[in-house]
């Protein structure tokens, strides 16, 4: 008998609150199990969620009794139904300028600000500039976490070389992981590096949910999440719950990522989160051998695209070997070569971000960093 079925037939023995079992309800997810831990999640109507707790602890106690189960991560997901209700009055704008704010995103304990770092869609080197960023921000001397809310394919375990599992703080809330003076809390650090995460929609957001507020942070000044690529109903779902101080977008320069920019910027802006900015990643190439820069993707695309929107545009990056190097060896350009150019691009950023977000930088002033 498989996990997965020995585990039904627990919760078989789980009784619904109306009549019946929890097995047949129609309410599970899949259920997913890995080195000896359950993971599935159960829909409940968006007003019994509270009610619902006795039901969630009975279900996870019944998967840890399963003979090979060690433990459970069993969580509630619930989808409000859209209301019908004439349109709320226009809410304050926030201190950006860029949108109101929503008091319905529950502050984390302790969390100054939580940034996020998007893109469009994938493959634009979205997960390396949040690395560098955060360290960036270490190195200002600034408290750092990084959520890695990147679920389908987490990157911080490798790009800050942290291996192990999180140790757990107390209950249900888990120790973040750290190195270079930053603390990480990733999937990657609970599942097997080469395991599928085959998960819906609503379970994605419930383990993101969990990763950010059962985790003991501490005091941070900020908190980067890299966002999972693309605009879908993770990404909608996550900026609308995740109380997100800004976000920054990340974009190559050719028009095709442009296109997918726009839409990470409509997102945030329909969620009423403000755009800190926009970074041109693998912006040129300068060869090592000659020193000749080649626009490769083309160049100026970000910068323009931030000028049509009305938003910050906060720097270039190239695309250069170190910075593919030192990241697939754990080794990121901002702690190995802090005196780099490299390094000074990802410092300049953060600097402009940092000042958005403590309101002591202008808008509009552009950095510029010239690689020779």
């Amino acid at each position: 008998m498989s996990d997965k079925t020995a585990i039904l037939q627990a919760l078989a023995q789980v009784q619904m609150p109306g009549g019946g079992t929890l097995a047949a309800s129609g309410t599970l997810s899949d259920i997913i199990v890995h080195q000896g831990k359950a993971y599935f999640s159960i829909s409940v109507a968006a007003d019994q969620v509270a009610n619902s707790e006795p039901l969630r602890k009975a279900a996870e106690e019944a998967a840890k009794a399963v003979p090979g189960i060690a433990s459970a991560l069993v969580t509630l997901t619930a989808e409000k139904a859209p209301s019908r209700a004439a349109p709320e009055p226009a809410k304050p704008a926030g201190p950006l300028g860029s949108g109101p704010m929503n008091p319905a995103r529950l502050a984390v304990q302790g969390v100054k600000h939580i940034i996020a770092v998007a893109s469009g869609k994938g493959g634009v080197g979205k997960s390396t500039t949040s690395c560098n960023l955060a360290l960036a921000f270490a190195a200002r001397g600034l408290k750092v976490g990084v959520l890695d809310a990147d679920i389908y394919g987490p990157s911080m375990p490798k790009l800050f070389a942290i291996h192990g599992k999180p140790t757990l703080a107390g209950g249900r809330t888990l120790n973040p992981m750290q190195n270079y003076g930053v603390k990480v809390m990733s999937i990657g650090f609970l599942v097997d590096e080469e395991a599928a995460m085959i998960w819906r929609g609503p379970m994605v957001i419930s383990a993101i949910q969990q990763m950010l507020r059962e985790v003991a942070w501490g005091e941070l000044d900020i908190l980067v999440v890299d966002m999972p690529p693309g605009t879908g109903d993770a990404q909608l779902t996550m900026a609308q719950n995740v109380p997100l101080a800004g976000a920054v977008i990340v974009s190559t320069p050719q028009d095709l990522a442009l296109i997918d920019a726009r839409r990470g910027v409509a997102m945030f802006r329909k969620v009423e989160v403000p755009i800190l900015g926009v970074i041109e990643n693998m912006s040129y190439f300068i060869a090592p051998d000659t020193g000749k820069r080649y626009d490769i993707f083309g160049h100026g695309g970000a910068q323009a695209e931030a000028a049509r929107q009305g938003v910050p545009f906060l720097g270039e990056i190239p695309l250069a070997m170190t910075i593919r190097e030192r990241s697939d060896s754990g080794l990121p350009v901002v702690v190995t070569e802090p005196d780099g150019p490299h390094a000074a691009a990802y410092l300049a950023i953060a600097d402009r971000v940092w000042g958005l977000l403590e309101g002591d930088a202008p808008r509009r002033s552009t950095p510029r960093i010239v690689f020779d």
